[in-house]
């Protein structure tokens, strides 16, 4: 494959990542939060399997088999549930902005764990990112400190998940860097998350799923998006442009809050586009710091 192809290929898994938030959301709303999230990662497992194949385990590394599971599974559980216990359509996608602190961390635990080699502008970088999200969250109000602790307050379970999931997914990069070797596990990983969310709905309080028509249309879709979004980012990474690819993925924020928007009719206010933008502002501050 050449390597144009190879990087629109990447920029369309950007794109079908970015559906995830509202994808998700409409699918526990008629399945359930456990639910809903057993049935989208069973069938993207599927689709992982077609796509990208099952990894030969035998060739990874300890570390990477253990850790990388134990993180992958935490952070996808933690994503999907964020979004599935969030009150509302619209506080689904501010949970889904927390979550996107991902990129900040991930380069902040570079610089501590792999001694990636950085400037000061990672400092302001991470502070814009974090005031992003306090933008959001503090509504009309933009950075309020009694309406985001109000905000937060009505729905710990929601944010707390979304919060501790970025610093995961940001452990679980750094992991693969250090010690997957080339190896690529999402496959097992994806069908990891299935099996513990199923174990978590039969074991636990088994809400009643729901199928209808767009129901069940927003589950194939968001298994396509998961599924389709990770062989295509694969491809981009080994053959396209990574530094284009790595650059437009930073506005992944802003661009999942729109299509999360317009998928679950909920509009958002002039607000909470200022807090993306600083979001994505932050996230590239932090990634130009480490740029040579």
């Amino acid at each position: 494959m050449d390597k144009k192809r190879a990087t629109l290929t990447g920029l369309v898994a950007i794109l079908l990542w970015s559906t995830m938030v509202g994808l998700i959301r409409g699918v526990s709303e008629g399945l359930g939060p456990v639910g809903g999230a057993a049935m989208i990662y069973t069938l993207s497992g599927l689709v992982c399997l077609v796509t990208v194949g099952f990894p030969a385990i035998r060739r990874f590394s300890p570390r990477y088999l253990i850790a990388g599971s134990i993180l992958f599974v935490s952070y996808e559980i933690c994503l999907a549930l964020s979004l599935g216990y969030a009150h509302t359509r619209h506080q689904a996608i501010e949970v889904g902005m927390v979550n996107y602190l991902w990129p900040s961390l991930t380069i902040l635990f570079a610089i501590f764990f792999t001694r990636q080699k950085a400037n000061l502008w990672v400092v302001p970088g991470l502070l814009l990112a974090l005031a992003g999200v306090g933008w959001v969250l503090g509504g009309e109000r933009g950075l309020h400190v009694a309406e985001i602790a109000a905000n937060v307050v009505s729905n710990p379970l929601s944010y707390g998940l979304a919060f501790a999931g970025a610093f995961i997914w940001a452990g679980y990069c750094t992991v693969t860097r250090l010690y997957a070797n080339g190896q690529n596990g999402i496959t097992l990983f994806v069908l990891l998350t299935a099996l513990s969310l199923w174990v978590k709905y039969l074991t636990g309080d088994r809400a009643e799923m729901h199928f209808s028509l767009p129901v069940v249309t927003q589950l194939l879709l968001c298994s396509a998006a998961l599924g389709l979004g990770y062989a295509a980012w694969n491809v981009g990474i080994l053959h396209g442009n990574v530094t284009l690819l790595a650059t437009v993925s930073y506005f992944t924020p802003v661009l999942s809050s729109a299509l999360a928007a317009f998928l679950l009719a909920a509009p958002l206010s002039f607000a909470f586009w200022q807090g993306a933008l600083m979001v994505c502002a932050g996230s590239l501050l932090c990634w130009y710091a480490t740029r040579s």
